[in-house]
């Protein structure tokens, strides 16, 4: 059964920065993409980054130039690293792995104050 450990959530001030991380284990597969979705208060589950195992990303829209996904294969870790933070960041955000199957985190709070 896949794990995945997030770790790295909190809170910050609006400008500040915060890198989160999330370790996935217990697949006879390989992990193939891997990334990052968050979800705001009373809003649907976005995605926010992706990184397939063949290299190549992708962001959306507002997180551009702020946002770096990067993975660690030996490791089978992902990490966001997130910068020049906004409120309208805030939110709880889930590390995904795709397998044999997609697989979500428990989620990690980050809350960016005004």
């Amino acid at each position: 059964q896949v794990q995945l450990v997030e770790s790295g959530g909190g809170l910050v001030q609006a400008g500040g920065s915060l890198r989160l991380s999330c370790a996935a284990s217990g697949s006879s597969f390989s992990f193939y993409a891997m990334g990052w979705g968050r979800q705001a208060p009373g809003k649907q589950r976005e995605w926010v980054a992706r990184i397939p195992s063949g290299g190549g990303t992708w962001y959306t829209g507002s997180v551009k130039g702020r946002f770096t996904i990067s993975r660690d294969n030996a490791k089978n870790t992902v990490y966001l690293q997130m910068n020049s933070l906004k409120p309208e960041d805030t939110g709880v955000y889930y590390c995904n792995v795709v397998a044999d199957a997609s697989y979500w985190g428990q989620g990690t709070q980050v809350t960016v104050s005004s």
